[in-house]
């Protein structure tokens, strides 16, 4: 007897922002694995994408979503989407009296602003239709603040109430819209760290993996990409047309207090 098997996101385009590494590779990973037709957004070196495309059956668009120019051109080249993950993010960490106003605007640019282009331009076709994912990165710091992250925790902040709007609007269109929060997720940028803070605190790996990066995670475990790229899929399951407006904690208990 022959059985047939059918994939969640057969017939569906998903672009991922900041998916040519880390979380958002991960992500695209999983919709790739469910069928979906995914469109790959981000930076890096030429032939490791052009490998990533081979792996997945995707393509790559390479606009810089620091303008709202650049979001235009990812969207336009992009062409109407059914799934949209917003993920493209940056950092940086310095006391407020002292944080760099450039830092500050392109953190804002990049974290939220681009968030809001990608997404009006996404919606029409998604209510057209009557169905659509929208899908932001937020973080654990959408929901708690830590000292001299001032433009990160306010961007992140923001992205989770501009969400929560938005699934408010589109809330009898069929089309959803929800932030996933991670913790520290364990991706090369995180290890990366380790060495350089064993030798600023004095401390060894073990240290400042459970003293420091995971200080305030409960579980004392990292976050692994695959586990955020699983939600996302969860979320654009038919069974989750009604999951809207929320903001998925996966943190290893970080913000339950």
């Amino acid at each position: 007897m022959e059985v047939f098997f059918t994939m969640l996101l057969n017939n569906k385009r998903a672009l991922i922002t900041g998916s040519t590494s880390g979380i958002g590779l991960a992500v695209a990973r999983a919709m790739a694995a469910e069928g979906a037709e995914v469109i790959l957004n981000g930076f890096g070196d030429a032939d490791e994408i052009a490998a990533l495309c081979d792996e997945l059956g995707a393509t790559h668009i390479g606009a810089d979503l620091m303008t709202a120019a650049g979001c235009e051109q990812l969207m336009a080249e992009a062409g109407p989407v059914d799934i949209l993950m917003n993920n493209a993010g940056m950092q940086h960490v310095a006391p407020v009296d002292d944080f760099p106003a450039d830092k500050w605007d392109a953190i804002i640019g990049l974290n939220l602003n681009a968030v809001f282009h990608t997404t009006r331009l996404a919606v029409p076709h998604m209510k057209k239709q009557g169905w659509g994912r929208l899908i932001n990165t937020a973080s654990a710091h959408s929901k708690v603040a830590s000292p001299f992250k001032s433009a990160y925790n306010a961007s992140k902040h923001a992205v989770d109430g501009f969400t929560k709007t938005v699934a408010l609007e589109l809330a009898e269109t069929g089309v959803t819209a929800n932030c996933i929060s991670p913790g520290y997720v364990w991706t090369p940028l995180v290890e990366n760290q380790i060495p350089d803070t064993m030798k600023a605190r004095n401390m060894t790996r073990e240290e400042v993996i459970n003293d420091v990066l995971l200080a305030k995670t409960p579980t004392k475990k990292f976050v692994q990409p695959a586990e955020v790229g699983a939600l996302a899929v969860f979320l654009c399951r038919e069974e989750a047309g009604n999951v809207t407006g929320a903001n998925w904690s996966i943190d290893g208990g970080w913000t339950s207090e």
